[in-house]
């Protein structure tokens, strides 16, 4: 077994309850970690048999470029499709925040984290 993360992922995108956050917009940040088992990749040296980062980055672009209401949302989508579309990921952890949330007080960033396991 091996861990994977892609970190501090920095979007820009139109996510909240309030109509000002969905025409606005806010400075978003994505950290994904997955368990996968790697020791066939750290055998065989090739792309195909790991977990591709650079296509897990892509799920998160893609994901955070529909608007949702709550950032629970945008997360169980970014980790129903890490599992749909590959099938060495066996957890899940992703981490999104808001970056200066319009909360009403001097607050850096608000972040919800979900883990999953693949359903067998």
């Amino acid at each position: 077994m091996g861990i994977i993360k892609v970190e501090n992922i920095r979007v820009y995108a139109y996510h909240g309850c309030l109509k000002e956050e969905t025409k606005i917009g806010s400075d978003y940040r994505v950290d994904l970690k997955i368990k996968a088992d790697l020791q066939k990749s750290a055998s065989s040296d090739a792309l195909k048999d790991t977990v591709d980062y650079v296509f897990l980055n892509k799920i998160i672009v893609e994901e955070m470029a529909i608007p949702s209401a709550l950032l629970e949302k945008v997360a169980k989508r970014i980790l129903d499709r890490v599992f749909a579309e590959d099938k060495l990921v066996s957890i899940a952890t992703v981490a999104v925040s808001k970056l200066n949330p319009p909360i009403g007080g001097d607050v850096e960033m608000v972040t919800i984290e979900m883990t999953e396991k693949r359903k067998k």
